[in-house]
């Protein structure tokens, strides 16, 4: 049902984020403590600003209000996703090529649960990380619990 919710708002908002020059990153309705919050994530080229996350809630807010796809009281949250970000579509995997990237495994490969790499090519059963002067590692899309990216000076 959640799932639901955020596909519908993704594809409700989409348009507005991107009139508004920005990409819809991410969606995503979760409960935390007794709140309902609905986390609208979006990026641009040079990085999102708090301007930017202004205008795109107060431009999708309206649309929210008349298309109401949420029953009952929520928080909307307009946010950018960060320098170091989750990748969970093949979007992200495509715009974070080459980036330097952690997953984290729901069970341990080669005696660990987390392989650090260069994004290196991904598919839809795979991702590959190739650490600096290592071999890469092909990890099963399955077999990974989060893949974000990490911060590098």
């Amino acid at each position: 049902m959640k799932k639901n919710i955020a596909a519908t708002v993704a594809d409700l908002i989409a348009d507005t984020v991107k009139a508004n020059g920005c990409e819809l990153w991410d969606v995503e309705y979760v409960k935390e403590g007794a709140d309902w919050h609905l986390r609208v994530t979006i990026d641009r080229e040079g990085g999102v600003g708090i301007d930017d996350c202004e205008r795109v809630h107060r431009a999708i807010d309206p649309l929210l209000d008349e298309a109401d796809p949420i029953e009952g009281s929520y928080y909307l949250e307009v946010s950018s996703p960060g320098i170091e970000r989750e990748l969970k579509t093949d979007a992200h995997l495509s715009a974070s090529a080459g980036a330097l990237c952690e997953a984290k495994l729901f069970a341990p490969l080669n005696g660990t649960k987390s392989v650090t790499g260069r994004l290196t090519d991904f598919g839809p059963d795979a991702v590959t990380l190739t650490p600096d002067g290592g071999e890469p590692v092909v990890l099963p899309r399955k077999a990974i619990a989060r893949l974000s990216t990490l911060y590098e000076d």
